[in-house]
């Protein structure tokens, strides 16, 4: 489905059936003027939809949003749910799963609607408890035992206090974790480009200063792509590296663009929705670090933080954020892009933000205060 591009204006029987998806969804009325054309109403609906999905807002069906939409149409209860190694089972369906799932106590990992081999675990730990059969197929029996049983984790979000046990447990100590750095786009694809920049060329150089200040304090870390590499992976590749790493956190670089040459500033993303449980909680934690981080050491505009399900974000097993370093495009911006100094000082930010995630609140310094040899002496 990588072709898929519907937009206003499209008809055919491809348009029929997003109106459908969309209707079922109850976010278009579908009364006309046609059953196949991508009028004024499709093109709100589906902007409606990329909102509440946390996908991009653009008006326009993409692979992406083509896939969340196919997705959606799924309810609890609607099929049999199991791991299947080579084709997840992914749906409104399986995440409505894990956050019951969540809310009883069993460790799911991630909230992102894909069958995982730990969902199914989860499920198979719940049939033991049920007395049924612990084959990790969720079906009427398991569907009826999720029913019956009450929420046990109660005073909070639970991937929330499962995540603040995990860090404690990991200890303060930059030494010994593993963190994945993405510099984005790489071989033909130099992203976006202004000013005589190209974005994937400023990453791949920051990632570089990055992976560096991480090695002096003990990190291990990885480069989804290396100084001149041809290889292009998509958005689930990179997430694939990441999770093959066993990384405890990772860190997505890209330059921002805009028709407007007036638009400027930082932002970080992380996985998170507006349904409730969908949120990774040390990632939003790891993106609000590093936003503030990078705002109090340089004259950037606070973009701030957002939560996002793109693919990345999404399909890595550990917290991930996404950061936009400034618009190649606004002539300020790319000036700051384009000096070594500048990247150092991010550089310096991000490492920083790495070692804030570990540290516990009584430990740790207000923000823009620590420094790379403070954390070498650590």
């Amino acid at each position: 489905m990588t072709a898929v591009r519907y937009r206003l204006g499209d008809t055919g029987p491809a348009i029929s059936e997003i109106r459908t998806k969309l209707t079922l969804l109850r976010l278009l009325d579908d009364t006309a003027p046609g059953p196949d054309v991508f009028d004024e109403d499709v093109d709100r609906a589906i902007r409606q939809f990329q909102q509440e999905r946390g996908l991009t807002v653009t008006g326009v069906v993409d692979a992406t949003t083509y896939r969340v939409l196919d997705e959606a149409r799924w309810r609890l209860g609607d099929r049999l749910l199991s791991y299947v190694v080579a084709n997840p089972q992914v749906g409104d369906d399986v995440m409505a799963l894990q956050r019951r799932l969540c809310e009883l106590g069993f460790d799911v990992g991630q909230v992102d609607g894909v069958f995982g081999s730990r969902t199914g675990d989860a499920v198979r730990e719940l049939q033991r408890n049920v007395g049924l059969n612990p084959d990790g197929t969720c079906g009427p029996s398991t569907f009826k035992a999720l029913g019956r049983l009450a929420p046990l984790v109660t005073g909070g979000r639970p991937d929330s206090l499962r995540a603040s046990e995990l860090l404690r447990r990991q200890g303060k100590r930059l030494p010994g974790k593993v963190v994945v750095i993405d510099p984005g786009h790489g071989g033909h694809d130099v992203g976006n480009t202004g000013y005589g920049l190209e974005e994937a060329t400023v990453v791949e150089d920051l990632a570089a200063r990055i992976e560096g200040r991480l090695a002096a304090t003990g990190v291990e870390a990885y480069l989804t792509r290396g100084p001149g590499s041809d290889v292009e992976l998509d958005e689930r590749g990179r997430a694939k590296f990441a999770n093959e790493t066993g990384a405890n956190l990772m860190v997505s670089l890209h330059v921002d663009a805009h028709p407007n040459p007036e638009a400027s500033g930082v932002a970080t993303f992380y996985y998170g929705g507006d349904r409730p449980g969908t949120t990774s909680a040390i990632g939003e934690q790891f993106a609000g670090l590093i936003q503030r981080e990078i705002v109090a050491r340089t004259d950037l505009v606070d973009c701030r933080t957002h939560a996002k399900t793109w693919d990345l974000l999404r399909h890595t097993t550990m917290a991930a954020v996404r950061v936009e370093l400034g618009y190649i495009t606004n002539e300020r911006d790319a000036a700051r892009l384009s000096d070594p100094e500048f990247r150092d000082v991010i550089a310096e930010a991000i490492v920083v933000a790495v070692q804030r995630v570990y540290l516990p609140s009584g430990e740790d310094a207000p923000t823009g205060v620590l420094h790379l040899r403070d954390l070498a002496q650590a």
